[in-house]
C-alpha cells in the first residue's frame, strides 16, 4: 500500500514539474515571441498558401503584427497567471484579459480605424459581474480569517436559539392551557 502511494506522488510530482516547466519556459520565451513581427513584411498584403491578408488601417503587415503582439503576449502572460495564481482574488485578472482580447479583436478589425479606445464599454459588463464577484469573495475571507466571524456558526446558533425560543414559547401555552 505505501509502496502504490509513493508511485502516485512521484507520477504527481513529475506532472507537477513538467506543467511548471511548460509554464516557464513559455515565460522564458516572450521576449522571442514578441519579436515574430519582424518576421513579416512591410507591405500592406501578405499572402500565404492558406490566406491573403491586407492591413487597410496601417497599411503595412510589419506594423499590424507589431501591434498584435503588442497584445497577444501580456493576454498569454495573463491566462498563464490567472490558470496558476493561487490567490482568492484571481478572477480579478479575467478583467485585462478581457481588455487585452478586445484590443487583438480591434487590431484585425482595422476598417473601423479606431483602436484602444471602445474597449472600456465592452468590458463594463464583465467589470459589473468580476468585480462584485470577488468582492463577495474577500468579504467572507476577511470576515473569517481576520474578524474571526464564522457566519456558519452563527447561523448554527442563530437555529438553536429560535428552536429554544420555540420550545419555551410552546412549554408556556401548554402551562397557561393547563390552568384552570
Amino acid at each position: 500500500m505505501n509502496q502504490k502511494s509513493n508511485k502516485l506522488s512521484t507520477k504527481k510530482k513529475s506532472k507537477s514539474i513538467l506543467i511548471g516547466s511548460v509554464v516557464a519556459l513559455l515565460i522564458a520565451i516572450t521576449p522571442y515571441l514578441f519579436y515574430i513581427y519582424e518576421y513579416f513584411p512591410d507591405e500592406p498584403i501578405y499572402n500565404t498558401w492558406l490566406f491573403d491578408y491586407e492591413s487597410k488601417f496601417n497599411l503595412s503587415i510589419y506594423v499590424t503584427m507589431w501591434l498584435i503582439m503588442g497584445k497577444l503576449i501580456p493576454l498569454m502572460l495573463l491566462i498563464l497567471w490567472f490558470f496558476t495564481c493561487k490567490h482568492w482574488w484571481y478572477h480579478i485578472i479575467l478583467i485585462p484579459i478581457a481588455m487585452y482580447s478586445f484590443q487583438i479583436f480591434s487590431a484585425f478589425a482595422q476598417d473601423t480605424n479606431i483602436i484602444d479606445e471602445v474597449e472600456i464599454f465592452w468590458l463594463i459588463p464583465i467589470m459589473m459581474v468580476v468585480t462584485p464577484f470577488v468582492y463577495f469573495i474577500r468579504v467572507k475571507l476577511f470576515d473569517k480569517h481576520v474578524l474571526g466571524i464564522d457566519l456558519d456558526a452563527m447561523d448554527a446558533e442563530l437555529k438553536v436559539y429560535k428552536e429554544k425560543e420555540r420550545l419555551q414559547k410552546e412549554k408556556e401555552a401548554q402551562t397557561t392551557s393547563n390552568q384552570p
